[in-house]
C-alpha cells in the first residue's frame, strides 16, 4: 500500500516589506502658497485673465487645469498650462519654503531603513525642482498624479503610509491600501480629514517622526 507523503504547509513569510511612506508635496512636505500665487500673477500678467491669486491659494490641490478651469474657457485651458509651467521655475521656485518637520519627516524614514517617495499632482520637472531647492531629497518622485491615481504609484513602489493634506490624498491612500496619514497644513481640516477616512490625523509634520517609529515598531512586532 503506498504511503502518502505528508508536506508540511508553508508559512507566511513573517518579516515586514521594508518600510515605504509616500509623501504629498504642496501643503504637506512644502508651503507653495508664496510661489503658486507668483507664478499666477505672472500668467495673469501675460494673458490678460482676471485672477483671484487669494481664492487660489486657499484651495491647493487638486491638478491646475482643474484651476485653470475657473479662469480660462475649457478650450484654452491646455495652452494656460503649459504657460503656467514654463513661467513656474522662474517665479514659484524662490519663494516657497519647507513646512515645519518636513526634512525631519523623510529623514526619519531613511533613519528605519526605509524609503520615502513624492507622489504628487504637481507637473514632475517642477516638483524635483521644489525639493532640490529646499535640500529635501526622496528616493522617488512621482507628479501630475491625483486622488485615486496616486494610489498606482503607491502601489508600485510598495508604499504602506501615504502622508498629504488634502481629502484627495486621503483617496489615494485608500486605492493603494496604505494608511492614511494627514496633516492639518493645507486647505481640510481635521473634521474634514477624518470624514474622508484618514486613519491618523496630525497638527504637522513635526509630530510624524514620533507617530513612524511606534507605526514601525508594531510593524517589527
Amino acid at each position: 500500500m503506498a504511503s502518502t507523503v505528508q508536506h508540511p504547509r508553508p508559512h507566511p513569510d513573517p518579516r515586514p516589506r521594508p518600510l515605504t511612506v509616500g509623501f504629498d508635496l504642496d501643503m504637506t512636505l512644502i508651503d507653495s502658497r508664496p510661489g503658486i500665487a507668483a507664478a499666477y500673477r505672472a500668467l495673469s500678467a501675460r494673458t490678460g485673465a482676471a485672477i483671484d491669486v487669494d481664492l487660489v491659494v486657499s484651495r491647493i490641490g487638486p491638478p491646475l487645469e482643474t484651476e485653470l478651469a475657473h479662469w480660462f474657457p475649457a478650450d484654452e485651458v491646455p495652452a494656460a498650462a503649459d504657460r503656467y509651467r514654463e513661467l513656474y521655475p522662474d517665479h514659484a521656485i524662490a519663494p516657497s519654503t519647507a513646512l515645519p518637520g518636513a526634512r525631519e519627516a523623510v529623514a526619519a524614514v531613511r533613519a528605519l531603513g526605509g524609503r520615502a517617495v513624492v507622489v504628487t499632482a504637481k507637473y514632475e520637472p517642477n516638483a524635483k525642482l521644489h525639493l532640490a531647492h529646499l535640500g529635501i531629497e526622496p528616493d522617488a518622485v512621482i507628479g501630475s498624479l491625483w486622488a485615486e491615481a496616486k494610489g498606482e504609484a503607491l502601489r508600485e513602489h510598495g508604499a504602506q503610509v501615504y502622508v498629504g493634506d488634502h481629502l484627495g490624498d486621503v483617496r489615494g491612500a485608500r486605492a493603494a491600501g496604505a494608511l492614511s496619514v494627514a496633516v492639518t497644513t493645507g486647505p481640510c481640516d481635521a473634521t474634514e480629514l477624518r470624514a474622508a477616512g484618514a486613519d491618523v490625523v496630525l497638527e504637522e509634520l513635526t509630530a510624524f517622526p514620533a507617530w513612524l517609529a511606534s507605526f514601525d515598531a508594531g510593524r517589527a512586532a
